[in-house]
């Protein structure tokens, strides 16, 4: 059974930092790629990051240059580090994995809160 658990949201200040960790187990995790979506109320889900199987990563545009995606295979562990957070950055974050641009797996989400 593949489970995804996200940790580290929280409430946090604009212009401060935070860093989320998702913990898989269930499947050989250095083979899928990872990825970060968000969802904010009324809005759609969108993947702000992503890291695939041999570590290259991409991010949406209004994240590039405030987060970090990573991730240690040897702990079955993606990271997302979050620098510089704004209020538009408030939402629950997902962790998602897959393969082939096609994610299967999911986490529950962590709440990611800032305050202006």
């Amino acid at each position: 059974q593949v489970q995804l658990v996200e940790s580290g949201g929280g409430l946090v200040q604009a212009g401060g930092s935070l860093r989320l960790s998702c913990a898989a187990s269930g499947l050989t995790f250095g083979s899928y790629a990872m990825g970060w979506y968000r969802q904010a109320p009324g809005k759609e889900r969108e993947l702000v990051a992503r890291i695939s199987s041999g570590g290259s990563t991409d991010y949406v545009d209004s994240v590039k240059g405030r987060f970090t995606i990573s991730r240690d295979n040897a702990k079955n562990t993606v990271y997302l580090q979050m620098d510089s957070l704004k209020p538009d950055d408030a939402a629950v974050y997902y962790c998602a994995a897959g393969v082939r641009g096609k994610y299967y797996y999911w986490g529950q989400g962590t709440l990611v809160t800032v305050s202006s």
